[in-house]
């Protein structure tokens, strides 16, 4: 009896070892390494884990849901694997979209042929308290071998990462130009995410062969073919999250762009944070208004009805007219005038507009020369209110008085035809009279 007990005991203490060792190359078969080249006693090897589908991985950010989470594995082994099936394991934090369990299923029924990968995809719930950074998994694989009866099991622990997510934002810091003129703009580049990018290139699009104008889901509204540009390309670098940079042109607008929307197609290239290379389209919009060249000249002094009177003309050489002009007469230093102003209404750009202003002074009226400002103010069809300035050197002369007691010589020689009309009339009576006597 105690010699079948010591070999017993002699058999469990060598053949312990053996059982657990395949026993725990069979549940954790493919954990012990990332790698693919590593053969043990199971078929299944882990290769990756990301969130995203098999063909695009895709940035989180916490308070996401509904979100794909795709493992990616291969088969080892020698023999095709069938009805394959996945339960994942995520920390507090992580849940399934159908659900409040913490296991996570995702059955794919398929089959993976022998050195092939296959994907399983889970549907993900994200806390919205979840941080960016890796996280521990955990992932159940069952599967059949091909013509083999029985299900196996395979286990695997990954790390994963939440990378949180970039918004790319454009905008026009100035959203006017102006057309018939060159317009020097800047273009706010924005990440409102809390994913950086990096390597960012920005290039206007082409839109008459790039794929994202063409497609139904783009924007393909654009004249951007119509202006004229300095630049068309800008290598940015990298913005961080929730930080922005700025892109600067040269634009010439055509007359025909005026009261229009001026749309720039914007490609974006970057790379993610899974390393990734992205592109996106975004636009850069402008409305195009119209030029109002003004310029102030003929300023002078006349004489309108004993008074001395500031005249001048405004022409517009632009291509709209402006709004509710004022004319303004301020004196210099050399001059007493009182500062006036006169309202003129609409400049358009047909024909010069004129402008009158009486002078008066300041004190005793002095006179020779008098440096003054002409300030013409007026309006934009944005109703913002510009103002044009002149500088004016004028000379105002001294009124002549005539004195009372000078007789003015064209009253003397009216008075003298006067004088001869009279001696002709009288002339004349007497000659007939004369005649009727004889």
């Amino acid at each position: 009896m105690t010699f079948k007990v010591i070999v017993l005991l002699i058999a469990v203490v060598f053949l312990t070892p053996l059982i657990l060792d395949d026993s725990f190359a069979q549940i954790v078969s493919g954990s012990s390494s990332n790698s693919s080249f590593d053969r043990d006693f199971g078929d299944i090897k882990y290769i990756d884990a990301y969130f995203g589908t098999p063909d695009r991985k895709i940035q989180v950010d916490g308070g996401d849901e509904n979100v794909p989470f795709t493992v990616v594995l291969v088969n080892i082994g020698s023999n095709d694997i069938t009805g394959i099936s996945g339960q994942l394991s995520l920390p507090l934090g992580f849940s399934p979209s159908s659900g409040s369990n913490t296991i996570i299923y995702a059955d794919s029924d398929s089959s993976a042929l022998a050195g092939a990968d296959f994907y399983l995809t889970f549907s993900v719930n994200i806390d919205k308290n979840v941080e960016i950074r890796e996280y521990p998994g955990t992932i159940k694989v069952d599967y059949s071998r091909l013509r083999e009866s029985g299900i196996r099991t395979m286990f695997a622990t990954f790390d994963f990462k939440v990378t949180g997510d970039s918004v790319i934002n454009v905008k026009s810091v100035e959203p006017f130009l102006t057309s018939l003129t060159s317009n020097d703009i800047v273009i706010e580049i924005t990440n409102d995410g809390t994913a950086p990018i990096s390597s960012v290139s920005v290039a206007v699009a082409n839109t008459q062969s790039d794929p994202m104008m063409t497609s139904p889901s783009s924007s393909s509204d654009t004249n951007v073919e119509n202006i004229v540009m300095s630049d068309s390309s800008w290598q940015v670098g990298n913005i961080g999250p929730k930080s922005t940079t700025y892109i600067t042109t040269n634009v010439y607008v055509p007359e025909s762009l005026k009261g229009d929307t001026l749309h720039i197609p914007l490609s974006i290239t970057y790379y993610d944070t899974y390393g990734e290379e992205r592109q996106i389209l975004k636009s850069a919009d402008f409305f195009v208004q119209g030029l109002i060249d003004l310029t102030i000249f003929n300023v002078n002094v006349i004489e309108l009805s004993e008074t001395q009177v500031i005249v001048g003309e405004v022409i517009n050489e632009g291509n709209e007219g402006g709004l509710f002009g004022f004319v303004t007469i301020d004196p210099g230093d050399n001059s007493n005038i009182k500062s006036n102003t006169q309202f003129i209404d609409e400049i358009d750009t047909d024909a010069p507009v004129p402008f009158n202003v009486p002078i008066e002074f300041d004190g005793e009226p002095r006179y020779g020369e008098h440096d003054i400002t002409v300030t013409l103010r007026y309006k934009d069809s944005l109703r913002d209110e510009i103002f044009l300035t002149h500088d004016q050197t004028i000379f105002i002369s001294e009124p002549v008085v005539e004195d009372a007691e000078t007789i003015d010589p064209n009253m003397i020689i009216i008075g003298g035809i006067i004088v001869a009309v009279i001696i002709a009339a009288v002339a004349i009576k007497k000659s007939r009279k004369n005649t009727d006597d004889e």
